[in-house]
């Protein structure tokens, strides 16, 4: 394959920025983010280097859930401007090279929503069945997803004598999709959001989207609701030819195969890998790489043209779900010893820098170990100037706190008085006084220029989304070695998780005398034609490998 073919596929090589409007700049000081304050902010991330920008709900909501509790599947929130501000950003972000795409929500919608309240209005409405009602709860159902706030997930509603389904809070309705009129509705909005210039969407829960058991007498239509999954994707390519769907599907291996369509990879086009995450956080407790290895070669092979996405924390509780007891007792010991730091006996609500008690090595081990994974890398807005978390807030939105621009007022964020603000400013050593893009950006060394060196020979090796996987044998456990093989271009990395400097012996197969270049330090390593080497790391040291041929004259 040619390096121009790789466009086609856009996603495998991607670097996605997750945004939520609300707390990321406020240009008209009312305390609340906006369009106009994101479309300012538009080439700070294309100078970071990000290619896709992925925006969390912006829609019209009672903003019970931050705004995934959605009344307006086809507008904007007031609070953040309108839909003309929107088309701005869209169109600013395609000139510098960036793609959107944005939170598709199907799942549920707000109890405030049109459909909602005439569905609960009568029996005998034309929007009834568009959620989904039972005489009574099964008997037999799954535990709340939120188990410190509901105790079921079936409400019953006084009007209409009967119960609804909510698979997240009451007042989130579930949508139910065996429904034509509601699959119209879908295609429909997904039809006008592609329309104003998005490359795709994030699928909320899809796992939850899917389940149909409690809906009686649903359209025997929606037998494989995985068809119905298939027909979003096939739908999304007519419209956009090139449309991207990531979606959140934190199940076991086998399941998640399932979602991407298995080996004709024709559902998902992409997925987060919820269990590496996972793995590589009781890797970096434990300061051993194996449990990350491990998660890594669990990953199906499926299509070629579908992808994994990888990430060090999103805007949920970092889950813990698919760990042991034993395992998530030893994460929560290392990174969330506090009871506030827990959420729902599975996760944390914490951000990298503070779990890793502000270590620079550490810090950067773990985003160079991001960026060099197989895949495409997801980044959490604040992620690149180390941001930490305001534990102050309830749950989830411990880490959903406003962008930290500068030293001053806010972080930057707004010039409204702060109690006026979407979200409380972080404090402390991780507060803006000390943690700013403005500081960041004038100071070569800092996290934020690290990271954007990072993104850039990302950028330039399409091994890292398109190369074969392997581990590289190696005596050390605290060592993560693998390479990636695209062709006739290869990459080592190598990663160390302890504390202590390590040599790392590797074989490496290779033609003939060839020469290891270390893309960040620009060092060159003599590798003879036998392939071995060693390789010298420091503590939590890491390193990015390309191997040439010594008489290569397009090495770089």
């Amino acid at each position: 394959m040619r390096i121009t073919d790789t466009s086609d596929l856009w996603w495998k090589t991607a670097v996605v920025y997750c945004l939520d409007v609300e707390t990321f700049l406020d240009w008209n000081d009312d305390g609340v983010g906006d369009f106009a304050g994101l479309a300012q902010r538009l080439d700070y991330l294309s100078e970071l280097g990000v290619t896709c920008l992925w925006l969390m709900p912006f829609y019209p909501t009672p903003n019970r859930d931050d705004g995934y509790d959605i009344t307006d599947f086809y507008s904007v929130d007031p609070r953040l401007g309108h839909l003309g501000d929107l088309v701005e950003v869209l169109r600013t972000a395609h000139d510098r090279g960036m793609r959107v795409i944005a939170d598709l929500v199907t799942n549920h919608t707000s109890d405030k929503h049109p459909w909602f309240v005439k569905s609960r209005s009568s029996r005998t409405s034309p929007y009834r069945d568009f959620y989904v009602w039972r005489d009574e709860p099964p008997a037999e159902q799954a535990a709340p997803v939120f188990p410190d706030q509901e105790d079921s997930n079936w409400e019953y509603d006084a009007k209409t004598e009967q119960y609804y389904q909510h698979i997240f809070y009451k007042h989130q309705p579930d949508l139910n999709i065996t429904n034509p009129a509601v699959r119209d509705e879908i295609a429909k909005m997904m039809g006008f959001w592609l329309e104003l210039g998005l490359s795709g969407f994030r699928v909320d829960a899809v796992p939850f989207m899917l389940e149909t058991e409690a809906v009686v007498g649903g359209d025997k239509a929606l037998s494989d609701p995985h068809e119905y999954l298939r027909s979003l994707r096939s739908f999304l390519g007519r419209r956009s030819g090139d449309g991207m769907l990531l979606g959140e599907v934190n199940l076991p291996r086998e399941d998640q195969e399932r979602f991407f369509g298995d080996d004709d990879g024709d559902e998902l086009t992409m997925q987060f890998d919820f269990i590496s995450m996972q793995k590589m956080y009781l890797s970096l407790a434990r300061q051993d790489a194996r449990p990350l290895i491990e998660a890594l070669l669990s990953r199906p092979a499926g299509s070629p043209d579908s992808q994994w996405a990888n990430f060090v924390r999103n805007h949920d509780e970092l889950t813990l779900d698919k760990l042991s007891d034993e395992e998530r007792g030893e994460v929560f010991a290392a990174f969330g010893p506090e009871e506030r730091m827990q959420v729902y006996g599975r996760g944390l609500v914490r951000r990298l820098p503070p779990m890793l008690e502000g270590d620079p090595r550490r810090v950067r081990m773990v985003y160079s170990l991001l960026f060099s994974l197989p895949g495409t890398p997801v980044l959490f807005y604040g992620e690149e100037i180390g941001m930490g978390e305001n534990l102050e807030q309830e749950g989830r939105l411990a880490v959903r706190t406003p962008m930290q621009w500068n030293s001053g007022k806010n972080g930057g964020f707004s010039d409204a008085a702060p109690s006026r603000l979407a979200s409380p400013v972080v404090g402390g050593g991780f507060g803006p006084a000390h943690v700013n893009v403005e500081d960041q950006r004038r100071d070569p060394d800092s996290l934020l220029n690290f990271i954007r060196t990072l993104i850039r020979h990302y950028r330039n090796a399409p091994e890292f989304g398109w190369g074969t996987f392997a581990v590289l044998e190696q005596p050390h456990s605290a060592i993560f070695a693998h390479s990636l093989t695209w062709e006739d271009r290869h990459i080592v990395a190598v990663h160390n998780f302890s504390a202590e400097p390590i040599e790392v012996p590797l074989t490496l197969t290779v033609e003939g005398e060839s020469v290891l270049l270390d893309l960040i330090s620009g060092d060159d390593i003599e590798l003879p034609s036998t392939g071995k080497a060693n390789i010298t790391l420091d503590g939590y040291g890491y390193r990015w490998l390309r191997v040439v041929r010594a008489d290569d004259t397009h090495r770089y």
